[in-house]
């Protein structure tokens, strides 16, 4: 009878964290309720760990296995002290590097939690051997991608496709060798042949998943992220399957849906189909190579100085600011929010522009402006703000590039074409702030930068942007 009631207060918690992890989503889609999210969403996690503590699937012989309970809580007090201090210490800059691969270790416990399930059950029923080997699989090409995408964002290895001859014949056959492997598994259902399987299995899906990865270029990071943080959800409610956790199977569902829908709203803000991205090779050519046919002749553009384009600032109506990856390695964002209060101040309209895909993860450029503090009603996504830019008196582009390419509409040949950009070369006047005329991620020159209309202001956005600041204040 106890333990009845205990399994039904333990189930009535993970309803309570299944209505914390909604809401907490909902919260989560609008920065003024961004905070309260993240904290409810914490809280039913909370909940969920403190009533897996008190399931009787601890008990071992009718009484509390307090040494997996001690095992639990010391690996809560190490994992909560590693995550927090590098929750305080990564740069914002590095916040994709810290998504990835904390959405990693997340696909490493459910497949390791899989295969330690195969390998210590017995009799297992092949309906609860078909999640232990999707949830081996799904987890080990999570972790593995995740691995590479870290890499590739640490710029560790390169961030262009790395490839090597046959790399897709050799994908195909390992995702075949996988799928067989699969299928044995089930079928065998347990013994040692099936156990051997299963350790080949997770191997190959190790392997697989960084194959997958290496050749998709930086360009197609931010969704790569959202497509690993949906594998990462499937297998964790995979694993809750396996476990008889229901609390795992909800968190698992809600994170594998919202990384996929998440992955559908990125493609199309990239106007690309997701199998083209995991098998396609976006981002991948020569690094400065010209848009469309890959002229490398050298175009005309037209420089600047800080003081020229303060002068401008000051005196516009309208100023729109497109911020990308570039401010966030400058660490430029209080500096361009102090800019925008000066400009304010003598009666300029500011408005930020953020494209979906700006930066290195989804809301990258969300996240890093509300560090700094700027008003939320200021921030617009590209479709609410590019009927704008025609009535705009100044442009401010700060590190972005591809998501600013008019070759993405005029130029058919370009391999960013028909992707939607934000319409900055329709502002009466522009200036571009960027260390170089490199590329972007994309490989390509951007058009824009040789308008007319446009001036490039070189430098280091946080220094240019506070030289800019102090030349206002002299307006």
């Amino acid at each position: 009878m106890i333990d009845n009631w205990r399994d039904a207060l333990v189930d009535v918690a993970y309803l309570v964290t299944a209505v914390c992890f909604i809401l907490g989503l909902r919260f989560l889609g609008n920065p003024t309720t961004a905070r309260k999210g993240n904290q409810l969403a914490a809280l039913g996690m909370a909940i969920a760990v403190v009533a897996t503590l008190f399931s009787s699937d601890l008990e071992e012989g009718g009484s509390i296995n307090w040494t997996n309970i001690g095992l639990i809580l010391a690996a809560i007090v190490v994992g909560g002290a590693i995550s927090s201090l590098m929750a305080k210490r990564v740069q914002m800059t590095a916040m994709p590097q810290m998504v990835a691969i904390f959405n990693g270790m997340g696909g490493a416990t459910a497949a390791l939690v899989s295969v330690a399930e195969f390998m210590h059950k017995e009799g297992i029923g092949r309906g609860e051997v078909t999640s232990i080997v999707l949830g081996a699989i799904i987890g080990s090409i999570s972790l593995t991608g995740s691995i590479i995408a870290f890499l590739k964002l640490q710029e560790m290895i390169s961030g262009r496709p790395i490839t090597f001859p046959s790399q897709k014949m050799f994908n195909a056959g390992l995702g075949g060798l996988i799928a067989v492997l699969g299928v044995l598994i089930i079928w065998l259902q347990d013994g040692s042949t099936a156990k051997l399987l299963m350790w080949i299995l997770f191997i190959a899906a190790l392997a697989l998943g960084a194959s997958i990865v290496l050749p998709i270029g930086g360009a197609d990071m931010p969704v790569v992220i959202a497509i690993l943080n949906s594998l990462t959800g499937i297998a964790a409610a995979l694993t809750g399957l396996v476990l008889s956790n229901m609390g795992m199977v909800i968190a698992g569902a809600l994170v594998g849906a919202s990384g996929g829908y998440l992955t559908l709203l990125m493609a199309k803000a990239m106007n690309r189909s997701v199998p083209s991205i995991i098998f396609g090779a976006f981002g991948g050519g020569p690094e400065g190579a010209a848009a469309g046919g890959g002229s490398t002749e050298e175009r005309p553009y037209r420089s600047t100085s800080p003081d020229d384009v303060a002068i401008s600032l000051a005196y516009a109506q309208n100023v729109i600011v497109v911020p990308g990856y570039g401010l966030a390695v400058a660490q430029a964002q209080h500096a361009v929010r102090e800019l925008a209060d000066l400009l304010e101040e003598k009666g300029v309209n500011v408005k930020y522009a953020i494209h979906p895909v700006a930066g290195r993860m989804p809301g990258h450029m969300n996240v890093l402006l509300a560090e700094a503090n700027v008003p939320y009603d200021q921030l617009f996504d590209m479709d609410d703000i590019n009927d704008e830019f025609s009535n705009t008196d100044v442009v401010l582009v700060i590190g972005a590039n591809d998501v600013t390419n008019p070759a993405a509409k005029t130029d058919p040949t370009s391999p960013i074409y028909g992707m939607p950009i934000l319409n900055v070369s329709d502002a009466k006047q522009i200036y571009v702030l960027k260390r170089s005329m490199k590329s972007g991620f994309a490989g390509i020159d951007n058009d824009l930068f040789y308008d007319p209309k446009t001036s490039m202001v070189f430098g280091d956005a946080k220094g240019v942007v506070t030289e800019m600041v102090g030349a206002v204040k002299q307006v």
